[in-house]
C-alpha cells in the first residue's frame, strides 16, 4: 500500500500479506460435504444419477415462536443413530456411502466410523447395492474412494486386536483417487463406472 506521499507502508503490506495468506488457507477448497453436494446436484441436473444427502432424524422437543410467521427450535434430540451420509440410485443400482474428512496426514482413524454404520453398509452390500467410503486427506488435498468390502477387512481386523486406523499409503494403494471435475468436484461416479459398469 502506498500513501499519497509515495512511501510504502511495510507494516500494512505485511498485514495484507498475512490476511490474504490466512484467507487463502481458509478457502483452499470447499469442505468435502459441500463438494459432494455440488457433485450430486450436477448429477441430478444432468440426469446422470439421483443421489441425496440423508437428513438426520431429529425429535423436536421445544419450539419458540418469536413471531407468528417464524418458529425457532430451541431443543431437540437425535431420534436414532444415522446410517450413512448419502444414498440414491445410479444405472438401476442402489448407491450408499459415508464421507469422512481427516486432517491426519498419515492415517485414517477407524474411530471415525461407527459399528451401526458398518452393519448398515454390510446390509447394503448383501442386497446388491454399491456401498463405499469417501475419505479426504485435507493435508494432502486428495480424496479417495474405498469400497465397503475393503473397509470391512480393516474394521474386522481392529475388532480382533488389529490396528485402529488405516495408513494413508494403504488407502492410496487399495482405494481409488477420486478425480476432480469442474462441475462434479468429487466425481465419484467415474470410479463407480470403472468398477461396476
Amino acid at each position: 500500500m502506498h500513501y499519497p506521499n509515495g512511501k510504502k507502508n511495510d507494516q500494512t503490506q505485511k498485514t495484507l500479506a498475512n490476511v490474504s495468506k490466512s484467507h487463502a488457507f481458509s478457502n483452499r477448497g470447499m469442505t468435502l460435504e459441500e463438494d459432494i453436494n455440488a457433485a450430486n446436484a450436477f448429477y441430478r441436473d444432468t440426469g446422470k444419477a439421483s443421489i441425496h444427502k440423508k437428513p438426520t432424524p431429529i425429535q423436536v422437543v421445544n419450539v419458540h415462536y418469536p413471531k407468528r410467521s417464524a418458529a425457532v427450535i430451541t431443543e431437540g434430540y437425535f431420534k436414532q443413530p444415522s446410517t450413512t451420509d448419502y444414498n440414491g440410485i445410479y444405472h438401476g443400482r442402489h448407491i450408499d456411502f459415508e464421507a469422512k474428512e481427516t486432517k491426519n496426514k498419515t492415517r485414517f482413524p477407524l474411530a471415525n466410523i461407527h459399528e451401526h454404520q458398518i452393519r448398515h453398509m454390510k446390509s447394503i452390500i448383501n442386497h446388491g447395492g454399491i456401498c463405499f467410503l469417501i475419505i479426504r486427506f485435507s493435508a494432502h488435498g486428495e480424496t479417495f474412494y474405498m469400497p465397503a468390502e475393503t473397509l470391512f477387512r480393516y474394521w474386522d481386523d481392529q475388532i480382533n486386536g488389529g490396528k485402529k486406523s488405516i495408513r494413508y499409503e494403504t488407502i492410496a494403494n487399495e482405494g481409488h483417487i477420486v478425480p476432480f471435475h469442474y462441475q462434479a468436484r468429487v466425481h465419484y461416479l467415474a470410479i463407480i463406472d470403472k468398477l461396476y459398469f
